[in-house]
């Protein structure tokens, strides 16, 4: 799995900076990777951020968090705080992100309502999360059919916990990238 998905031939199609650059962070904001793995995306992420900004990088799997570990420590960043997510608990401190990205991991969750709920809680006001997932076709790379779920599907459930999309974007070949913030009405409770 490490392998995998540290694949340089991932860039290809995964396209990470364009993906990165699509997401606006400034210097200074803080961001979650939730389903980060050993750091695809959290790297980027950091330095994007700059030292000034914070990336805490959640995962439910103990090796792909020490995998972070060890390629944070070889990068010289210090500026991400791998967590111990619990299953669709991220364990996000309330009011702190800007944003928080979910790339490829949205599938793996049981109750993805109840993940996307407790990231809601974890926005500043204005914050926004993306999710860039498979599309429901079939793609030389990614999931099996049935494991992906649908942009509709995704947001249904977005909409449930309290988000709305204010964004489609185009920017991969085999993912689609949507852009959320709080509903005017949501409460964060």
């Amino acid at each position: 799995m490490l392998k995998r998905q540290l694949d340089p031939a991932r860039a290809a199609w995964q396209k990470p900076d364009r993906v990165v650059a699509a997401l606006g962070l400034r210097r200074g904001q803080v961001v979650a990777e939730i389903g980060s793995g050993p750091g695809y995306f959290t790297l980027r992420l950091a330095r994007a951020v700059g030292p000034s900004g914070r990336v805490y990088a959640v995962d439910p799997e103990p090796a792909m968090l020490q995998a972070l570990r060890e390629r944070l420590e070889r990068s010289g960043l210090h500026n991400v705080t791998p967590i111990l997510g619990m299953g669709d608990d991220p364990l996000l401190p309330r009011s702190s992100c800007h944003l928080a990205l979910i790339v490829n991991a949205y599938h793996h969750f049981a109750d993805g309502r109840a993940l996307l709920r407790r990231l809601t809680r974890a926005l500043r006001p204005r914050g926004r999360v993306v999710n860039v997932d498979w599309t429901l076709r079939e793609t030389p790379v990614g999931p099996p059919l049935e494991r992906r779920v649908a942009p509709d599907t995704f947001i249904r459930a977005a909409r449930g916990a309290g988000l709305r999309l204010i964004r489609a974007r185009d920017l991969l070949p085999h993912q689609y990238f949507l852009v959320l913030e709080r509903a005017r009405n949501a409460r964060t409770t």
